[in-house]
């Protein structure tokens, strides 16, 4: 049985995936091309933020780490909106006791590489950056931190090594191979609200809080230390615009203007403003993910998405839940194997990155609308009162591990089901009229 697997890329979906295939018995050996970060645990706990969900639990429940990563992880049970006249209004994200998880990405990774270096099977290279691999050989070629080149064999190869992968490079200089990448107008800077006196959370702790400005927005997740990771997205170009604040003081005044309520929570703010980078935001597609049996693509390295939905990370573990699925099924026959993944997981990461980009126009722009937030409202009703019959499209997405095309063409449905109801000023509690439009709607899509 052939079963050494080069793994390229220790971030979160690389080193959950390490697992998978080590408690399957293949040996693994994993290239990083950063540091070891559990030699730095301090930076690495102050990285950016991350919303786990229904996906993401599903995926580290396999390996027994669900339950551990919640103790580390605050619940939020809806979006707080701050308007610039300081009226706060609050949306929930589900049902009474449905959560999104606020993580730290560094520390998440740190407790998987450390789980991955219990099995004896799983070999740990950092600081190893990919410069080429052979397809053909499955064999790679990586420059270590002394700058030596290190060429390394194995049967196979899947890369989980990000938005700009070599895996994905090679591939791409290959017959009929589809690549797509679309910037954002957009990028983001991370800010910081810090404690209150007694590590105090200075807003509420249960809550993902969003400053919706039209073209831009600033949103904040909460830490358990007490303190808020908030980014920026904002335009790179334009009257109101990264380009535009260059100056400490024009920077005072912008965010005074358009963020009162925050920046008496944000000491460091200028500070943090010149100090952390502007990053840009950027949806990859491409297709095929796989090479026969030698190559398979996973997480960003296949399907960059931006973060609107939350759903990167979930997106990526459950990648790996697929990926492990299929060698269930298929045992060592990677053709079958790597084939039946990327088509599995294909629709589904489209699917994703399309709602991710919707999700930003509705953060940014209708979180602080009248009209939006009566839909929301009535969409919450509906969600209680009639549970069997309905569920909305980020409940979907984010509570549930329904497949993200079929949430994605659920939304046009529900659409249509919202209007019906606020149009007609359909009392909710009439249960024959209201199972009667969802019932019309949905048999609709399916042709009924």
């Amino acid at each position: 049985m052939m079963n050494k697997i080069t793994l390229i890329g220790g971030g979160l979906s690389g080193s959950l995936m390490a697992v998978y295939l080590a408690k399957r018995g293949f040996e693994v050996n994993v290239y990083e091309r950063r540091p070891d970060m559990r030699n730095n645990r301090i930076s690495a706990g102050k990285s950016i933020n991350l919303a786990l969900s229904v996906r993401g639990l599903r995926a580290l429940n396999r390996v027994g780490l669900d339950t551990e990563i919640l103790k580390e992880a605050l619940p939020m049970y809806g979006r707080t909106m701050h308007p610039i006249d300081g009226n706060l209004t609050y949306q929930p994200y589900g049902k009474e006791g449905q959560a999104i998880y606020s993580v730290s990405r560094g520390l998440l990774n740190i407790r998987l590489l450390e789980l991955a270096d219990e099995f004896p099977n799983i070999h740990l290279h950092f600081e190893h950056k990919c410069i080429d691999v052979d397809l053909d050989a499955t064999t790679a070629l990586f420059v270590d931190g002394q700058g030596n080149e290190v060429y390394v064999s194995g049967d196979r190869i899947i890369g989980t090594d990000g938005a700009f992968a070599a895996t994905r490079g090679r591939l791409q200089i290959t017959d009929r191979f589809n690549y797509s990448q679309s910037y954002l107008d957009h990028g983001y800077k991370e800010l910081l609200i810090p404690p209150g006196p007694g590590a105090s959370f200075l807003m509420n702790k249960q809550s993902l809080h969003i400053w919706p400005r039209g073209h831009y927005m600033m949103i904040a997740l909460p830490n358990p230390p007490g303190d808020f990771t908030c980014t920026l997205f904002f335009p790179f170009e334009g009257e109101e615009s990264f380009a535009s604040l260059k100056t400490e003081a024009q920077v005072a005044a912008f965010f005074k203007k358009r963020f009162p309520d925050a920046v008496p929570m944000m000491p460091g703010l200028i500070e943090d403003f010149f100090t952390n980078p502007t990053s840009s935001l950027v949806t990859v597609k491409c297709y095929p993910w796989v090479k026969e049996d030698k190559l398979a693509l996973l997480g960003d390295a296949a399907h960059a998405i931006v973060p609107f939905f939350g759903q990167g990370m979930n997106c990526a573990f459950e990648d790996c839940v697929v990926m492990d699925d299929c060698i269930e099924k298929y045992g060592n026959d990677w053709t079958k194997i790597f084939d039946e993944y990327q088509k599995l997981r294909k629709v589904n990461a489209d699917a994703i990155a399309d709602l991710a980009v919707q999700n930003f126009v509705e953060m940014r722009d209708k979180v602080g609308d009248l009209e939006f937030l009566n839909k929301k409202k009535v969409e919450h009703d509906l969600c209680e009162l009639y549970p069997e019959l309905y569920m909305s499209q980020y409940e979907m997405v984010t509570f549930s591990n329904i497949p993200y095309s079929e949430a994605m063409a659920m939304g046009a449905v529900n659409d249509n089901i919202l209007r019906r109801i606020i149009q007609g000023k359909v009392d909710l509690n009439d249960q024959a009229k209201i199972t009667s439009i969802i019932k019309e709607e949905k048999g609709a899509i399916h042709g009924k």
